[in-house]
């Protein structure tokens, strides 16, 4: 009987610890703040023009920093968190040599001011792709 009391008390100090210990967890990831209508800026890269940086908030008096970052690529005139959902490329201009697409926006993070519809462009391909590929090893002679 002893031992099945002790084993059920060790049992019991276990729980508890574990659910303080998630408790703690919990509170560490809360910043303290009631406040719900945050604003937020830009990210704005740490060098050059993309890369990691920081976005700055503010809420009634409140301002916090989060990490944030911008893609090293073609999209970034768009802004980072600007996000697209961007048709098939159309056909090659004999004019201008170029290809076009256009994105209608898909989503708008922290409240950025984002076109609904951008369009882009890149030059035309001058390989030719072909999309049958040879199998090797199973050729006849």
């Amino acid at each position: 009987m002893q031992v099945r009391s002790l084993f059920l008390l060790l049992v019991l100090i276990l729980v508890a610890a574990t659910t303080e210990a998630g408790k703690n967890k919990k509170e560490k990831t809360k910043d303290g703040s009631k406040c719900e209508d945050w604003r937020w800026g830009p990210c704005v890269p740490n060098s050059k023009d993309c890369g990691l940086g920081f976005r700055e908030g503010t809420c009634k008096g409140e301002s916090k920093k989060l990490k944030c970052k911008i893609p090293c690529n073609w999209k970034k005139k768009f802004g980072a968190d600007c996000k697209y959902k961007f048709e098939s490329w159309g056909g090659c201009s004999a004019q201008t040599g170029l290809k076009t697409r256009s994105g209608i926006l898909k989503k708008a993070l922290y409240n950025a001011q984002c076109e609904e519809t951008v369009y882009v462009t890149k030059p035309c391909s001058s390989k030719i792709k072909s999309k049958s590929k040879a199998k090797k090893g199973k050729g006849k002679d």
